[in-house]
């Protein structure tokens, strides 16, 4: 199964939604909360996400709120969507399985590299206890990190900085999860991953593997779960 994921990041001035006449029209006279349900229904319970904290956070966060205004009549459609400095919005099948192979039980500590439009964040806020995100583009990281605050997702913390050093003054963390493509595992967000945690990330260049990556006895136990396609994880300044 080939996915083409993406990740795209929402450009989104926080205010006023003007968005309900066309985006309801769009959705063929539906609602949100029922285009929400109809996307999980088809897109993720089709496809066999079973853990109900994730199916929960998919129906509650609203995608649409992540998404450019130019976007919304396609924000609970399946497939990615762009949302400027040449990164997208995840497909939502693909933000619902990555969070599922964290594993989460609500008491977790979760890095999140890369925040984008911040939309992964806020799922993984639903699913776990607490939630710090490293965004490497500044403004797409300073719009996030308004958008979460506004929208109440007071369990994120967001940061610019660059995903290769991790959150070194955080660690360690029980989950590490990846929304960008490094070429291989950077040893550094390993360091940081706590005994038992998980690890969760797309990992190659063209040819890409989604892995989850349980560290045990401090060793890497990796599985391949599909086959993606994100965009690359770069090095940057602080």
């Amino acid at each position: 199964m080939y996915i083409k994921a993406e990740i795209v990041t929402v450009l989104l001035v926080i205010g006023p939604f003007l968005w309900v006449t066309s985006f309801c029209a769009a959705g063929k006279g539906k609602n949100v909360e029922q285009l929400r349900d109809l996307m999980v229904t088809r897109q993720i319970e089709a496809r066999g996400v079973t853990d109900k904290n994730v199916l929960n956070a998919m129906r509650t966060v609203e995608r649409h709120k992540f998404v450019p205004e130019h976007s919304l009549h396609a924000a609970y459609d399946d497939h990615p969507l762009p949302i400027g400095y040449s990164q997208t919005i995840s497909q939502p099948y693909i933000v619902a399985l990555m969070t599922e192979l964290c594993k989460l039980d609500g008491t977790e500590k979760v890095l999140e590299i890369g925040t984008g439009s911040g939309y992964q964040a806020a799922v993984l806020s639903r699913c776990a206890g607490s939630v710090y995100s490293i965004e490497i583009v500044e403004p797409l990281g300073k719009l996030a990190k308004q958008r979460l605050k506004t929208l109440g997702y007071d369990n994120v913390q967001v940061k610019i900085g660059d995903g290769y050093k991790g959150w070194p003054e955080e660690a360690p963390f029980d989950v590490i999860i990846l929304t960008a493509a490094p070429p291989a595992l950077p040893e550094t967000l390993f360091e940081q991953l706590g005994e038992g945690g998980i690890l969760v990330a797309p990992v190659g260049e063209f040819f890409q593997e989604l892995v989850q990556v349980e560290k045990i006895n401090n060793t890497l136990h990796r599985k391949t779960v599909t086959h993606v396609r994100f965009v690359p994880m770069v090095h940057g300044a602080e």
